[in-house]
C-alpha cells in the first residue's frame, strides 16, 4: 500500500513540474520606456499635488465663481413677484386653481327633476 501512495505522489510531482515548465512569464501590458529622469518625475508630482483638482465636483471643487449678471436687482425682483402672482403652468389636479365655468344647454329645473326621479327609483325620461 505504501508503494501505491509513493507512486501517486511521484506522478503528482511530475505533473506539477510539467505544468511549471510550460507556464508563461508575465511581461506586463506595456514595456517600460521612460525618457524622464526620477528627478523630473518627482518635480512634476510636486506640481500636480499642489495644483487644483480639475476633476473635483461639489464640495471638493472649492469656492464657487462669482456670477456677474447683466440684469439689475430690481428687475429680477419684479419678475419674481410677477411669477409668484401668476398661475402655475405646471399645476395639475387640486393645485391647478378654480375650474373654468362651463355653460350648459340643459335647464336647471330639468336636471333637478331627473335627479329626484333617479333618487326615487322612477324611470328616467328619455
Amino acid at each position: 500500500m505504501t508503494a501505491s501512495k509513493l507512486l501517486s505522489a511521484v506522478a503528482v510531482a511530475l505533473m506539477a513540474v510539467a505544468g511549471v515548465a510550460h507556464a508563461e512569464t508575465y511581461e506586463g501590458v506595456h514595456p517600460l520606456t521612460s525618457a524622464a529622469s526620477r528627478a523630473d518625475v518627482a518635480s512634476q508630482a510636486v506640481v500636480a499635488a499642489h495644483s487644483a483638482n480639475p476633476y473635483a465636483t461639489g464640495a471638493n471643487s472649492g469656492p464657487a465663481r462669482v456670477f456677474v449678471s447683466s440684469v439689475s436687482r430690481s428687475d429680477v425682483r419684479a419678475e419674481a413677484v410677477a411669477a409668484a402672482h401668476s398661475d402655475n403652468p405646471y399645476a395639475d389636479g387640486a393645485s391647478s386653481g378654480v375650474a373654468p365655468l362651463v355653460a350648459s344647454t340643459v335647464d336647471r329645473a330639468t336636471v333637478r327633476a331627473a335627479a329626484r326621479a333617479a333618487a326615487r327609483g322612477d324611470a328616467l325620461p328619455l
